[in-house]
């Protein structure tokens, strides 16, 4: 039997806006083994894998290393103790070489390229790969510059490899010969977490899965004992032929053409979108990390400075600019709302008042303050917002309050299509359903919603139709009276087998 290299002991995680990442999460790495480490977006599986990095402290419960208690307060803490992490976004220097990339932290200053040479081609026969030294890492393609992050990891010494979403674009081919290098790692005793969204290789590769919702494990077990539909299922958190329990109203069938977007495409990021969307109209969209769900709304926005392709609204084109966009009555709310939709240090009137300020000053020029007051506090009012004024800072409030502070930004300023990216992200229950009642009372007054969710349930709940998407394109539509979670969450993953509620 495998002795146990990491554990993770009762875990939790608050962040000091309230939100809770992580609940009591135990989990316990062998030596020599591949774990895999699966969960919707947002069930906790960053942050662990953070903590676990040194990058953030738990708030409580421990880590054990080798059998012995650690505290890592730095990556370097876990580095030195044999923990390599490799993210998504791979962290290499890009206008360095291969071999520099590698042994990164040896190089100071002039440094013997033929001691590192030699290394590195022992360490290439160990891997069982091999990539140009002498090459600039952003010059490779992107299934090299991992097989170049896991080499790194490798000249490190480290026993534990932590994988983060690494196949995320990665072609077949590629991700082929990332499994036979870390298959041959861990026949020479390496351990490694494998975290992805696509559960066909988490099946593939995987000893032992753990399964994260809501911050908690609710399922360990042997990878071999599983299918897809037994993990699905423990992702989701309810048997497969279940459905959610309410959806919206239908809407009317002469309902007419709100927003029409045509070969919507931006090299890299969307490959020919078509998207309509009808009065009243809510249009949910599904994917895994990575699957162009954000990048279609900024889109959508203007905000795609490469973007080509055509937009509507109501027949008439309008320019692919922000500002066009926004007089033709498109309102963003951004997954990020402290970067990209407040300004944190402003009480909660100007940033309200901020799209609207025309309108709110004298003769278009000079801000007016009472103006600005009254419709602070008629959204508070409207909406809900807990707060002792319109005057209290939006950094002094809950992320479920904040969040309603940017949907104010827009609640009166004439918007008739919403385009909403995990609008209740790290937001408490009570907000979430009060966030789903706004965007249902919009869609009621005839405008249109376009709403992206890592939750397939709230999709399910709000929107008539749902778009999935994988690699910048939409690859299935859905009714959301013809389909369920277990069902959506195949279609993003990827898998062969799709089992679900009934289907046209």
């Amino acid at each position: 039997m495998s002795a146990a290299l990491l554990e993770a002991r009762g875990v939790s995680k608050e962040f000091p806006n309230g939100t809770r990442a992580l609940r009591d999460v135990s989990l316990t790495v062998d030596d020599g083994t591949i774990h895999g480490l699966v969960g919707a977006n947002g069930a906790g599986k960053s942050t662990l894998f953070t903590i676990i990095a040194g990058a953030i402290p738990p708030t409580a419960g421990s880590l054990r290393w080798r059998g012995e208690e650690v505290s890592w307060t730095a990556p370097g803490d876990s580095r030195a103790a044999g923990v390599a992490t490799i993210h998504q976004h791979i962290p290499l220097v890009p206008t360095l070489t291969v071999l520099e990339n590698v042994y990164l932290g040896e190089l100071s200053g002039l440094y013997r390229r033929a001691p590192l040479m030699e290394r590195y081609e022992q360490l290439c026969e160990r891997l069982g790969y091999r990539a140009d030294p002498g090459r600039i890492v952003e010059e490779l393609p992107l299934g090299e510059r991992q097989m170049v992050a896991v080499a790194q990891a490798l000249a490190t010494g480290a026993s534990l490899v932590c994988m983060d979403e690494p196949t995320a674009s990665m072609a077949q081919a590629e991700v082929e010969v990332l499994f036979d290098a870390v298959r041959r790692l861990r026949s020479d005793g390496m351990s490694f977490v494998f975290c992805s969204h696509f559960l066909d290789q988490v099946l593939e590769l995987t000893d032992t899965v753990t399964v994260l919702r809501d911050g908690e494990v609710v399922a360990t077990e042997d990878t071999a004992g599983l299918d897809e539909d037994a993990l699905v299922d423990a992702m989701v958190g309810r048997t497969l032929h279940q459905m959610e329990d309410e959806r919206a109203t239908p809407l009317a069938p002469d309902a007419p053409v709100l927003v029409n977007a045509r070969d919507l495409r931006s090299p890299g990021r969307l490959d020919g979108i078509d998207l309509t969307v009808r009065s009243g109209e809510i249009v949910g969209v599904a994917g895994i990390l990575g699957s162009g769900r954000s990048e279609l709304l900024e889109a959508l926005f203007g905000a795609d400075s490469r973007c080509s392709g055509e937009v509507t609204v109501r027949g008439e084109v309008v320019p692919h600019d922000v500002r066009a966009r926004m007089a033709a009555g498109f309102a963003f709310v951004p997954e990020n709302r402290v970067r990209q939709g407040l300004v944190p240090s402003w009480e909660i009137w100007r940033n309200v008042s901020l799209p609207d300020l025309a309108t709110l000053s004298r003769r278009g020029v000079l801000p007016d303050h009472a103006a600005e007051i009254d419709r602070a506090s008629a959204a508070i009012t409207e909406l809900g917002i807990r707060t002792p004024s319109a005057d209290t800072p939006v950094t002094s409030l809950s992320g479920g309050n904040a969040q309603k502070v940017v949907f104010a930004k827009w609640l009166f300023g004439g918007s008739c299509v919403y385009l909403l990216d995990e609008p209740t992200v790290g937001v408490d229950v009570g907000a979430k359903a009060d966030i789903l009642r706004l965007v249902r009372d919009f869609a009621a007054q005839g405008n249109g919603v376009v709403i992206v969710s890592s939750g397939l349930e709230e999709l399910l709940a709000v929107a008539h139709r749902i778009l999935v998407m994988r690699a910048g394109r939409v690859v299935a539509e859905r009714a959301t009276t013809d389909t369920d979670e277990p069902e959506l969450l195949a279609l993003a993953s990827g898998l062969t087998t799709v089992t679900g509620a009934s289907r046209p």
